[in-house]
């Protein structure tokens, strides 16, 4: 086998699921409690309107990160498309 044949046969096994798991499983727990800090210590403050803004636009945040890992985009949007329509 030559070099270019070498370096096609181990592309064909290359994939990104080790780091979508490594995301998944590291960073995204990670970023959600950092928000959860900051959201307590804006609420320590005593700023408690502002912590529920913010805390609606995390749960919006949330729920878009969510359909996005799952990749049940599809059928989440035909859901809720049959909800208005019918």
């Amino acid at each position: 086998m030559t070099a270019p044949e070498v370096l096609a046969l181990y592309a064909q096994g290359l994939s990104t699921d080790g780091l979508q798991g490594w995301i998944q499983d590291n960073v995204v727990p990670l970023i959600l409690l950092g928000i959860a800090i900051i959201l307590l210590w804006i609420g320590g403050r005593g700023d408690n309107a502002g912590v529920a803004r913010r805390s609606v636009g995390l749960i919006v945040g949330l729920i878009a990160l969510g359909i996005a890992v799952s990749g049940n985009g599809p059928e989440i949007g035909s859901f809720l498309a049959s909800l208005i329509t019918g």
